[in-house]
């Protein structure tokens, strides 16, 4: 049967972030994507200029408005990103609780997009928001450490914080936790990032199951942008496929990261030349080039390790 998502993050007319970083790879994977905008860019922001648009909390229930007059309104996914106006994140709140009253298995995947590094990118009021408001509804969570940490007011320095933080972030609400980016040391050396994810399952004799994994991934000495974009819409596709099973879902979106960014290096020092660091659009990602791994991400098991960490609970 068809399967629908509404995306709702940024766009840009050149490159790929947000919506065009989640649109082509799971329209690639047969989903039907209606995407809107939350602003509407030039290019992204890491480029020497930029121009564009903001779409207003006004704006947005319009084009909602819209889609509900035409009683075409349910969805099976919401994926949501960036966003930097309170008024517009509470529209959001709104909008995914009126489609989940609508469909009650509707899935929400939130990518809670505020900061990185130990800086917030929006206004520290929207914490707030994201915390109280947004991570409630979500069943699917992919912030990195840094957001991890400011929605639950808790550092992570070791590998039992960061389960510790999951814990955390599961009792809001969402059911699968996803750190896609943490600072702690991988046991490979440090040429390697680690991501931690968590699922807790409701089995069908109604005992729990958690499945905890972490997952060392090869760095690349370049910055990216969109990458996280294309890390939720993975995840998202892939827990589709795999609800049960969070290492196998995890390793494909991983495998698609892996390949999408190896592409991409390759083709950004090409470009550059010789001794030369590759440029803001000899870096954006190489979505469209990369299709075939979209479709079926080769899992590469020398480059990706995932160790996983079954919990059995009581009810």
């Amino acid at each position: 049967m068809e399967c629908r998502v509404l995306s709702i993050q940024s766009h840009v007319v050149r490159g790929y972030v947000g919506n065009k970083s989640a649109t082509f790879p799971l329209q690639v994977l047969g989903f039907e994507v209606d995407s809107i905008n939350s602003v509407q860019f030039s290019n992204h922001t890491g480029y020497a200029h930029w121009k564009g648009q903001v779409l207003t909390a006004e704006e947005l229930n319009v084009l909602y408005e819209g889609i509900k007059l035409n009683q075409v309104n349910r969805y099976d996914y919401i994926l949501t990103g960036y966003s930097r106006d309170s008024s517009f994140l509470e529209t959001v709140v709104d909008i995914i609780q009126e489609l989940k009253k609508a469909n009650p298995s509707l899935v929400y995947v939130c990518d809670p997009v505020m900061g990185d590094h130990g800086a917030m990118y929006v206004p520290e009021y929207l914490l707030p928001v994201y915390r109280d408001k947004v991570v409630p509804l979500a069943d699917i969570l992919t912030p990195n450490q840094f957001e991890a940490e400011l929605l639950t007011g808790r550092k992570i320095t070791t590998e039992e914080d960061a389960l510790e933080v999951m814990d955390l972030l599961h009792k809001l609400g969402p059911e699968t936790v996803v750190l896609t980016s943490t600072d702690l040391p991988s046991k490979r050396g440090d040429q390697f990032l680690v991501a931690l994810g968590s699922q807790n399952i409701v089995k069908a004799d109604g005992t729990k199951t958690s499945q905890k994994i972490c997952m060392d991934m090869p760095k690349v000495d370049a910055v990216f942008v969109g990458t996280g974009d294309l890390f939720a819409a993975m995840l998202l596709a892939w827990t589709h496929h795999h609800p049960k099973d969070l290492k196998a879902a995890c390793e494909k979106t991983a495998s698609v990261m892996h390949h999408v960014i190896r592409r991409t290096m390759t083709y950004a020092n090409e470009m550059a030349g010789p001794g030369k660091r590759p440029s803001p659009a000899q870096l954006e990602l190489r979505m469209v080039q990369s299709k075939a791994d979209i479709e079926n991400p080769a899992v590469v098991r020398r480059t990706l390790v995932l160790n996983v960490f079954m919990y059995q609970c009581n009810n």
